[in-house]
């Protein structure tokens, strides 16, 4: 399980470099967005990987692995709007969305290590491709918790679903890194 956390912890810093960067050249324009624009984002990069694996080619010269890490980072956008969902600002200073980052990505490696404990790290075992795949599910629920109005009888809400997205994109690129 060490190694797990390590790569983790790897990918994790990765998407959180990218994300700071981005946030220092476009500000939190993000704010804009609605969570079903949040969701659609993430729908058109996992949509773009799928394609790209069924095809076996692509032609816009950017690997799946940036794919990866903004399903990773517009997830966590969604988790920190849903927490703020009453906060007016539009521009956020940088060390509070560095926080907020770390305590979504911290909520998902938590959610990680307790399901890891439970499944024996299963996804180990799993397809990139499977993956994938259950990252278009977790967003058709959202799409259908989103027309729902946000309620759900018995299913687990819209933030679940992201922190579970987290966490497969994650697996996804330990893969790739490790197939690389």
């Amino acid at each position: 399980m060490t190694k797990t956390f390590t790569q983790y912890n790897s990918a994790i810093t990765s998407c959180k470099d990218i994300f700071i960067k981005k946030m220092k050249d476009y500000g939190t324009a993000w704010r804009i967005l609605r969570t079903s624009s949040i969701t659609d984002q993430i729908f058109i990069k996992a949509q773009r990987i799928r394609n790209i694996e069924d095809k076996g080619t692509q032609k816009i010269n950017e690997d799946v692995r940036s794919e990866y890490i903004g399903i990773i980072n517009y997830s966590i956008i969604g988790l920190i709007q849903l927490e703020l969902k009453n906060d007016q600002r539009m521009e956020l200073p940088a060390d509070e969305v560095s926080k907020l980052f770390d305590k979504h990505s911290n909520e998902a490696r938590s959610l990680m290590e307790n399901k890891n404990h439970d499944y024996g790290e299963a996804w180990r075992d799993m397809r990139v491709s499977s993956l994938t795949d259950l990252i278009l599910m977790k967003l058709l629920r959202i799409k259908q918790i989103e027309d729902n109005k946000g309620e759900t009888i018995i299913s687990e809400g819209v933030d679940a679903n992201f922190h579970d997205m987290i966490n497969y994109a994650i697996f996804a690129l330990i893969k790739i890194e490790e197939e690389a």
